[in-house]
């Protein structure tokens, strides 16, 4: 192949999207390569940013936690019994499909090892199972919530 025919191959090439063109025959071979090769960069995730808190006054918070602290003891009053926490961070859902009927609900008994919910990480669904004979007092979480480990996701009485 002469050089004005390789010109013309090479015009050919670069008006066009191909990377790469090659060419064999009995007595030479042509390669022909655009572009550097792909190059991967791995970029860090982005850092966690902490929520601002509102200040408040110093007189006040005397005041907030005097009152919160009567408003607490009847919450823990009312939640007795057990916690089934969560042992992963994901997403909470109490069915296994949108249309489908929750696992459990409040005042249901369940038997050790029947699947309460589901906590969805990394696509992957991971049933939670009762541990033990129970009947469910409160579902703490909402459907499709995201939890951390160790959120308390049922609050139970032990049977």
């Amino acid at each position: 192949m002469d050089v004005k025919d390789l010109k013309v191959l090479i015009k050919m090439i670069t008006e066009t999207d191909i990377t790469e063109f090659e060419m064999d025959n009995s007595d030479e071979k042509i390669v022909i390569r655009r572009g550097s090769k792909t190059e991967y960069v791995a970029m860090p995730a982005p850092a966690a940013y902490a929520v601002p808190q509102p200040l408040a006054a110093p007189a006040a918070p005397a005041a907030v936690s005097a009152s919160s602290a009567p408003a607490a003891a009847p919450a823990a009053a009312a939640e007795k019994g057990e916690t089934i926490n969560s042992p992963i961070v994901g997403t909470f859902y109490r069915a296994p499909a949108p249309d489908a009927a929750p696992y459990a609900e409040v005042g249901q008994v369940v038997e050790a090892g029947q699947v309460l919910c589901i906590v969805e990480a990394m696509k992957l669904m991971n049933e939670i199972e009762a541990e033990f004979r129970c009947k469910i007092v409160k579902i703490c979480k909402d459907n499709a919530q995201a939890v951390e480990f160790g959120d308390p996701l049922f609050v139970v009485e032990k049977l």
